[in-house]
Formats: C-alpha cells, structure tokens, sequence
C-alpha cells in the first residue's frame, strides 16, 4: 500500500478559505434565497483591462498562422516580458535588478511555496503572526516544522506577533533565524513597511547571514510615495532576498495566472558542507525541472500592463479597489468598530466586538447579514480577535454589505 506524506496530518483542520468555503456552502443549502455578499477571499471582481484583452485577443489571432505560433516557452519567461517587468517595476524606482533576474510564473502563492524546494532542512524560519496561511502550511508540508500546539503554532517556527501594540510591524527575532518571511503591504492586516524598518530587516539579514522572502503581491495599492514598493529599494537587499510579484490583484489576472519571482544574481545559500551556492542557478533549475512556463497568450497579456493604457486602465482598477477600501473604512468606523489596514492595501482589518471571537464574527456577519469575510484567527494566533474584509467587490455590493452590517 502507498504511504502518504505525513506532514499533510499535521496540518490544522483544513487550509482557511476551504474551511470557509465549507461553511458557506453549508449556510447556502440551507438558506438558498439568501443573497451572499463575499468579502472574504481576496479575488478581484473588475474585468481585466482591455489594453490586456486586446494583446491577448492578437496573441490568439497569431497562434492561428504557421509563423505565430508558439509552442513550449522558456521557462524563465518571455524576454520582452522581463525586460518589461525589470524596467517598469524595478529600475524605475532605483533598483539594481536585471532582465535575467526575473522568473515568470503562474502565481506568487505557488512560487512561495515552491521555493522550499531549492532551501534545505534545517533551517531556522520566522514568520509574522497573524501570516498568510501558504508559508506555514508549505512548510508544514514540506517536513520543515513540529506539531502544532492548541494554539495553532507549529513547532520548529519562530511566530513574530504584528499587533495594535506594535503597530502592526514585525519585530526582530530575538534569536538569529535563516528564513524570514515579510509580507508588505501585510495581507492580512494591510500595513506597511517604512524605508527605515525594511532596513533593520536587511541589516538583521545581512548579519545573521539569513534569506528573506519578501512577499510584494500589493505593492501597487501603496499610496504614500515615501513607502518602498521593493525590498530592492533597500541597499545591500540584493544579497539577502527574494521578491514575489503577482499581476492578480493589480491588474485582475487570478483568473488567467501570471506572476514573477526575482531571485538576484550573486544570492547564496550554504550548502551542508559550507559552501556557498548561488540561488539562481538552484530556482532556474527547479523551474526548467518542474514547470513549463506560462502560456504566450497570457503573457502578451500581462506586457500589455505596461503599455500606456495600461498603465492607465490598472489605476483605474487600484483606485476603485482603494475607494471600497475607503468606504468599508468609514462605515465600519462610524458603526463603532476598531478599524486598521484600508489605507495602501484593498484589506481592512477589524477588531471584533468584545466578547465575540473571530470565527463567531464569522458565524454573526454571515447568518445575519449574509456577508462573508474571513476571520483573524485563520491566519495565526494572535489574529484572534480580527477580522478582515476584502475591497475586491462591485461598488454596489459594498455598500449593500456596510448597510447590512450597520444595520446590525
């Protein structure tokens, strides 16, 4: 008989947004004229932009002759793509990151995860806590943690708490640790990360010769232009991270999948017997090994972000994401809740009532006001007692869910 992978069991109950599916899909059956408003997992709900549709339509068009057609790609991505990607994202703001340096993918959730595949056992990990649930979990599954307690926490991490005390801003570990995983703008708590505190996490990096991965996937939401949109924007952060872009909530591509991972030139690890690798090599290796690349239609699509209309077309979609934000936060606010986030990412992050737990909160909006958020404690333990709700939905739809709630 087959053995299966283990780690899988250690898993808590089941990923967040299934268990929540299940929940749904629970109240559903058993209310089905009930008129859902979801608010809760993070996917876009606007059109993609038509400067995307057009490229792709004339990707279509080209695959149909003999001499446009485009079989398996490189699995590092189209050159044009990278080079649009290095100049618009990347040495526009100052940062020394090349063509070559960049990986095109089909999403940044499959690049994060997939990165354990080139990092060894035995690394020291820290993670925020509330976090995005795929860099515990991936570990989890890869072997990478112990058991968790009845807390939720897995043995072998070290949890770094974000909070209102702190600001919402992830304090050094107080031991050293080789792989540190930075979200910003912080999904799912929406802060973000000033100039001089992506510093100490470079500096901390650079001395404890550790590897961050520096999840970037709302960097477009950013408002405030003294933010970094890139750890790259940080000096010496080319010799201790990794940055995962994605063009799903910025340009609305979660439904047809690209993304990208910078992996510098000169980046090392150690190897068991102490000698330095340089990752670039070990990810390029993984990905011609184990991925085929994404398709040239979608490709051409995601160049086309970088055209300028649509440059123009993607503000238009950020700006209507950030005036839900706006108008989730102002609502919410005046109804008397402790609002945080909203600001220079589509979430907003809210402090449940006294005396009711997330996943009650949960229960509360969906039963009596049939909308659907996600509760805190989903991505960590000290996100109990949060709350958070998406802006990705029809401007219609979010003032129906603020009334449904006010009315509360």
């Amino acid at each position: 008989m087959a053995l299966v992978n283990g780690n899988y069991l250690k898993l808590k109950a089941g990923y967040l947004f299934p268990e929540i599916s299940r929940r749904v899909k629970a109240f559903s059956a058993a209310n089905p004229d009930a008129a859902l408003i979801r608010l809760g997992i993070g996917d876009v709900t606007e059109p993609l932009p038509q400067a995307c549709r057009t490229a792709m339509k004339n990707a279509i068009d080209e695959m149909g002759t003999p001499e446009g057609f485009h079989g398996y790609g490189p699995e590092q991505g189209y050159g044009w793509l990278r080079e649009a990607i290095a100049k618009h994202d990347f040495q526009a703001r100052g940062c020394d990151i090349s063509a070559e340096e960049i990986f095109v993918s089909d999403g940044s959730k499959c690049d994060s995860s997939n990165i354990l595949d080139i990092l060894g056992e035995g690394n020291r990990i820290a993670v925020t806590d509330p976090v995005y649930p795929v860099y515990v979990d991936s570990n989890v599954m890869a072997g990478r943690t112990g058991e968790a307690d009845d807390g939720g926490r897995y043995g072998g991490l070290s949890y770094l708490p974000i909070t209102a005390t702190n600001g919402f801003s992830a304090p050094l570990p107080a031991e050293p640790v080789d792989l540190i995983y930075l979200c910003f703008p912080n999904n799912p708590t929406g802060a973000v990360a000033t100039r001089e505190q992506l510093k100490a996490w470079v500096d901390y990096a650079l001395e404890h010769k550790a590897l961050i991965l520096f999840d970037a996937a709302y960097e477009a939401f950013i408002q405030d232009p003294e933010i970094p949109h890139s750890i790259y924007e940080i000096e010496g952060a080319r010799q201790c991270a990794i940055e995962f872009r994605s063009f799903s909530k910025n340009a609305g591509f979660t439904g047809t999948r690209c993304a990208l991972t910078v992996v510098p030139k000169g980046l090392t690890g150690t190897s068991a017997s102490g000698e330095e690798v340089e990752l670039w090599g070990l990810w390029n290796r993984r990905q011609s090994t184990k991925f085929n690349g994404v398709s040239y239609i979608v490709q051409r699509g995601a160049e086309a972000v970088y055209s300028k209309a649509g440059q123009s077309e993607v503000k238009a979609l950020i700006s209507f994401y950030m005036e839900n934000a706006a108008i989730i936060r102002r609502e919410l606010t005046n109804a008397g809740l402790t609002i945080y986030g909203g600001e220079h990412a589509p979430y907003v992050w809210i402090k449940t009532p006294a005396g009711v737990d997330s996943w009650g909160f949960f229960d509360h909006l969906l039963n009596k006001a049939n909308v659907v958020g996600t509760p805190g404690s989903g991505f960590g333990a000290a996100g109990e007692g949060y709350f958070r709700l998406s802006a990705f939905n029809s401007r219609e739809n979010v003032n129906e869910a603020m009334a449904r709630i006010r009315a509360l």
